[in-house]
Protein backbone atom coordinates (compact mmCIF):
# COMPACT_ATOMS: atom_id res chain seq x y z
CA UNK A 1 0.00 0.00 0.00
CA UNK A 2 2.83 2.38 0.89
CA UNK A 3 4.49 1.77 -2.48
CA UNK A 4 1.19 2.39 -4.29
CA UNK A 5 0.85 5.81 -2.65
CA UNK A 6 4.01 6.94 -4.41
CA UNK A 7 2.09 6.60 -7.67
CA UNK A 8 -1.50 7.26 -6.62
CA UNK A 9 -0.97 10.55 -4.78
CA UNK A 10 0.88 12.34 -7.63
CA UNK A 11 -1.61 10.90 -10.13
CA UNK A 12 -4.58 12.13 -8.07
CA UNK A 13 -3.00 15.57 -7.68
CA UNK A 14 -2.38 15.75 -11.43
CA UNK A 15 -6.01 14.84 -12.16
CA UNK A 16 -7.23 17.56 -9.79
CA UNK A 17 -4.99 20.16 -11.46
CA UNK A 18 -6.10 19.03 -14.92
CA UNK A 19 -9.75 19.17 -13.90
CA UNK A 20 -9.35 22.65 -12.41
CA UNK A 21 -7.59 23.81 -15.59
CA UNK A 22 -10.42 22.46 -17.75
CA UNK A 23 -13.08 23.99 -15.49
CA UNK A 24 -11.51 27.45 -15.43
CA UNK A 25 -10.95 27.59 -19.18
CA UNK A 26 -14.49 26.37 -19.83
CA UNK A 27 -16.35 28.68 -17.43
CA UNK A 28 -14.36 31.79 -18.35
CA UNK A 29 -13.69 30.86 -21.98
CA UNK A 30 -14.75 34.33 -23.21
CA UNK A 31 -12.28 36.06 -20.87
CA UNK A 32 -9.35 33.64 -21.19
CA UNK A 33 -9.03 33.71 -24.96
CA UNK A 34 -5.22 33.48 -24.73
CA UNK A 35 -5.26 30.68 -22.15
CA UNK A 36 -6.15 27.43 -23.98
CA UNK A 37 -7.76 24.52 -22.20
CA UNK A 38 -6.30 21.02 -22.10
CA UNK A 39 -8.44 19.90 -25.02
CA UNK A 40 -7.15 22.73 -27.20
CA UNK A 41 -3.56 21.87 -26.31
CA UNK A 42 -4.01 18.19 -27.20
CA UNK A 43 -5.72 19.23 -30.45
CA UNK A 44 -2.76 21.51 -31.28
CA UNK A 45 -0.34 18.63 -30.69
CA UNK A 46 -2.28 16.52 -33.17
CA UNK A 47 -2.79 19.32 -35.70
CA UNK A 48 0.87 20.34 -35.71
CA UNK A 49 2.26 16.80 -35.39
CA UNK A 50 4.06 17.06 -38.74
CA UNK A 51 6.27 19.79 -37.23
CA UNK A 52 6.21 18.86 -33.56
CA UNK A 53 7.24 15.20 -33.78
CA UNK A 54 10.43 15.70 -35.88
CA UNK A 55 11.33 18.71 -33.70
CA UNK A 56 10.83 16.63 -30.56
CA UNK A 57 13.12 13.93 -31.97
CA UNK A 58 15.83 16.45 -32.76
CA UNK A 59 15.52 18.04 -29.32
CA UNK A 60 15.80 14.60 -27.76
CA UNK A 61 19.01 13.61 -29.54
CA UNK A 62 20.67 16.97 -28.88
CA UNK A 63 19.73 16.71 -25.20
CA UNK A 64 21.13 13.18 -25.09
CA UNK A 65 24.37 14.28 -26.76
CA UNK A 66 24.92 17.20 -24.40
CA UNK A 67 23.93 15.15 -21.36
CA UNK A 68 26.23 12.25 -22.32
CA UNK A 69 29.17 14.60 -22.90
CA UNK A 70 28.53 16.30 -19.54
CA UNK A 71 28.31 12.93 -17.79
CA UNK A 72 31.64 11.71 -19.14
CA UNK A 73 33.42 15.05 -18.87
CA UNK A 74 32.04 15.80 -15.42
CA UNK A 75 32.94 12.38 -14.06
CA UNK A 76 36.51 12.54 -15.40
CA UNK A 77 37.06 16.08 -14.09
CA UNK A 78 35.66 15.10 -10.67
CA UNK A 79 38.18 12.24 -10.46
CA UNK A 80 40.94 14.69 -11.32
CA UNK A 81 39.78 17.23 -8.74
CA UNK A 82 39.55 14.56 -6.06
CA UNK A 83 42.97 13.10 -6.84
CA UNK A 84 44.88 15.62 -4.73
CA UNK A 85 44.05 18.67 -2.65
CA UNK A 86 46.47 20.99 -4.55
CA UNK A 87 44.81 19.99 -7.83
CA UNK A 88 41.39 20.73 -6.40
CA UNK A 89 42.46 24.09 -4.96
CA UNK A 90 44.01 25.04 -8.30
CA UNK A 91 41.23 24.01 -10.66
CA UNK A 92 37.91 24.11 -8.79
CA UNK A 93 37.69 27.95 -8.53
CA UNK A 94 38.07 28.15 -12.33
CA UNK A 95 35.39 25.53 -12.84
CA UNK A 96 33.13 27.58 -10.58
CA UNK A 97 34.02 30.78 -12.46
CA UNK A 98 33.10 29.11 -15.75
CA UNK A 99 29.74 28.14 -14.32
CA UNK A 100 29.11 31.77 -13.34
CA UNK A 101 29.37 32.91 -16.96
CA UNK A 102 25.80 33.27 -18.33
CA UNK A 103 25.33 30.55 -20.91
CA UNK A 104 23.52 32.97 -23.22
CA UNK A 105 26.78 34.90 -23.58
CA UNK A 106 28.51 31.75 -24.81
CA UNK A 107 26.09 31.19 -27.70
CA UNK A 108 27.71 33.77 -30.04
CA UNK A 109 31.12 32.36 -29.15
CA UNK A 110 30.00 28.80 -29.92
CA UNK A 111 28.44 29.99 -33.19
CA UNK A 112 31.73 31.53 -34.29
CA UNK A 113 33.72 28.45 -33.22
CA UNK A 114 31.37 26.07 -35.05
CA UNK A 115 30.81 28.28 -38.13
CA UNK A 116 27.18 28.83 -37.11
CA UNK A 117 26.40 25.12 -36.90
CA UNK A 118 23.23 25.23 -34.80
CA UNK A 119 23.35 21.61 -33.58
CA UNK A 120 26.93 21.87 -32.27
CA UNK A 121 26.16 25.22 -30.62
CA UNK A 122 23.08 23.85 -28.84
CA UNK A 123 24.85 20.66 -27.72
CA UNK A 124 27.73 22.72 -26.31
CA UNK A 125 25.28 24.95 -24.45
CA UNK A 126 23.52 21.89 -23.03
CA UNK A 127 26.88 20.48 -21.99
CA UNK A 128 27.71 23.67 -20.07
CA UNK A 129 24.37 23.70 -18.26
CA UNK A 130 24.55 20.01 -17.30
CA UNK A 131 28.28 19.85 -16.55
CA UNK A 132 28.63 21.64 -13.23
CA UNK A 133 26.03 19.71 -11.15
CA UNK A 134 27.79 16.47 -12.08
CA UNK A 135 31.25 17.83 -11.26
CA UNK A 136 30.19 19.41 -7.97
CA UNK A 137 28.24 16.43 -6.63
CA UNK A 138 30.72 13.78 -7.75
CA UNK A 139 33.70 15.68 -6.36
CA UNK A 140 31.90 16.06 -3.03
CA UNK A 141 31.30 12.31 -2.90
CA UNK A 142 34.88 11.42 -3.79
CA UNK A 143 36.42 13.70 -1.16
CA UNK A 144 33.86 12.76 1.53
CA UNK A 145 34.78 9.09 1.70
CA UNK A 146 34.81 7.86 5.29
CA UNK A 147 38.31 8.41 6.75
CA UNK A 148 38.16 5.18 8.73
CA UNK A 149 37.56 3.20 5.56
CA UNK A 150 40.46 4.94 3.83
CA UNK A 151 42.70 4.10 6.78
CA UNK A 152 41.56 0.49 6.61
CA UNK A 153 42.57 0.30 2.94
CA UNK A 154 45.96 1.78 3.76
CA UNK A 155 46.40 -0.65 6.63
CA UNK A 156 46.04 -3.45 4.12
CA UNK A 157 48.55 -1.71 1.82
CA UNK A 158 46.04 -1.10 -0.94
CA UNK A 159 47.34 0.85 -3.90
CA UNK A 160 45.91 4.26 -4.69
CA UNK A 161 44.05 3.01 -7.76
CA UNK A 162 42.51 0.22 -5.67
CA UNK A 163 41.31 2.74 -3.10
CA UNK A 164 39.77 4.86 -5.85
CA UNK A 165 38.20 1.95 -7.72
CA UNK A 166 36.92 -0.12 -4.81
CA UNK A 167 36.20 2.53 -2.18
CA UNK A 168 35.95 6.10 -3.40
CA UNK A 169 33.96 5.52 -6.57
CA UNK A 170 31.31 3.27 -4.93
CA UNK A 171 31.08 5.71 -2.02
CA UNK A 172 30.61 8.63 -4.44
CA UNK A 173 28.07 6.83 -6.63
CA UNK A 174 24.97 8.27 -4.87
CA UNK A 175 26.46 11.76 -5.17
CA UNK A 176 27.21 11.18 -8.86
CA UNK A 177 23.65 9.99 -9.48
CA UNK A 178 22.29 13.04 -7.67
CA UNK A 179 24.27 15.21 -10.08
CA UNK A 180 22.86 13.20 -12.98
CA UNK A 181 19.31 13.78 -11.73
CA UNK A 182 19.86 17.54 -11.71
CA UNK A 183 21.57 17.46 -15.11
CA UNK A 184 18.78 15.32 -16.58
CA UNK A 185 16.23 18.01 -15.76
CA UNK A 186 18.46 20.80 -17.08
CA UNK A 187 19.46 19.14 -20.38
CA UNK A 188 16.11 19.50 -22.25
CA UNK A 189 15.78 23.06 -20.90
CA UNK A 190 19.24 23.87 -22.24
CA UNK A 191 18.42 22.47 -25.68
CA UNK A 192 15.14 24.36 -25.99
CA UNK A 193 16.68 27.62 -24.78
CA UNK A 194 19.64 27.23 -27.12
CA UNK A 195 17.34 26.30 -29.99
CA UNK A 196 15.33 29.48 -29.50
CA UNK A 197 18.51 31.55 -29.74
CA UNK A 198 20.60 29.52 -32.18
CA UNK A 199 18.05 27.57 -34.23
CA UNK A 200 18.50 28.21 -37.91
CA UNK A 201 15.44 27.44 -39.97
CA UNK A 202 12.13 25.65 -39.99
CA UNK A 203 12.50 21.90 -40.39
CA UNK A 204 16.09 21.80 -39.17
CA UNK A 205 15.67 22.83 -35.53
CA UNK A 206 13.94 21.51 -32.44
CA UNK A 207 11.16 22.54 -30.12
CA UNK A 208 12.80 25.84 -29.19
CA UNK A 209 12.60 27.09 -32.78
CA UNK A 210 8.92 26.08 -32.98
CA UNK A 211 8.28 27.84 -29.68
CA UNK A 212 9.74 31.01 -31.18
CA UNK A 213 7.73 30.51 -34.37
CA UNK A 214 4.38 29.90 -32.66
CA UNK A 215 4.93 32.84 -30.33
CA UNK A 216 5.56 35.08 -33.35
CA UNK A 217 2.35 33.77 -34.94
CA UNK A 218 0.47 34.49 -31.69
CA UNK A 219 -0.77 30.92 -31.26
CA UNK A 220 -1.02 30.15 -27.54
CA UNK A 221 -2.46 26.67 -28.11
CA UNK A 222 0.61 25.67 -30.16
CA UNK A 223 2.93 27.27 -27.59
CA UNK A 224 1.28 25.17 -24.87
CA UNK A 225 1.67 22.11 -27.12
CA UNK A 226 5.44 22.73 -27.25
CA UNK A 227 5.45 23.17 -23.48
CA UNK A 228 3.62 19.86 -23.07
CA UNK A 229 6.12 17.97 -25.23
CA UNK A 230 9.02 19.68 -23.44
CA UNK A 231 7.60 18.51 -20.11
CA UNK A 232 7.28 14.98 -21.47
CA UNK A 233 10.94 15.05 -22.55
CA UNK A 234 12.01 16.26 -19.12
CA UNK A 235 9.94 13.52 -17.49
CA UNK A 236 11.52 10.86 -19.72
CA UNK A 237 15.03 12.08 -18.90
CA UNK A 238 14.39 12.29 -15.17
CA UNK A 239 12.62 8.91 -15.08
CA UNK A 240 15.50 7.23 -16.90
CA UNK A 241 18.05 8.58 -14.41
CA UNK A 242 15.87 7.71 -11.40
CA UNK A 243 15.50 4.20 -12.80
CA UNK A 244 19.27 3.93 -13.21
CA UNK A 245 19.75 5.21 -9.67
CA UNK A 246 17.39 2.59 -8.27
CA UNK A 247 19.04 -0.15 -10.33
CA UNK A 248 22.51 0.71 -9.02
CA UNK A 249 21.64 1.49 -5.40
CA UNK A 250 18.55 -0.45 -4.35
CA UNK A 251 20.50 -3.45 -3.01
CA UNK A 252 22.78 -1.55 -0.67
CA UNK A 253 22.17 2.19 -0.23
CA UNK A 254 19.65 3.74 2.16
CA UNK A 255 18.53 6.36 -0.37
CA UNK A 256 17.04 3.61 -2.52
CA UNK A 257 16.14 0.96 0.07
CA UNK A 258 14.40 3.07 2.69
CA UNK A 259 10.82 4.00 1.83
CA UNK A 260 9.78 7.42 3.09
Amino acid sequence: MKRSLHWLLPLATGMIILGAWWLVTTVWADRLIYFPGPGQVVKAVWTERAELLPATGKTLWMALAGFAAATVGGGVLALLLASARPVRLSLYPWVLALQMVPVVIMIPIFQIWYSYNAAKTIISMTFMISFFPIVANTTMGLVSTDRRLRELFRTWHARHWQEVLYLRIPYALPYFLTGLKIAAVLAPVGVITGDMLAGTSEGTSGLGFLLYKYRSEFRPDAVFAVALLSAVLGFVFASAVYGLSWLLLHRWHDSATRME
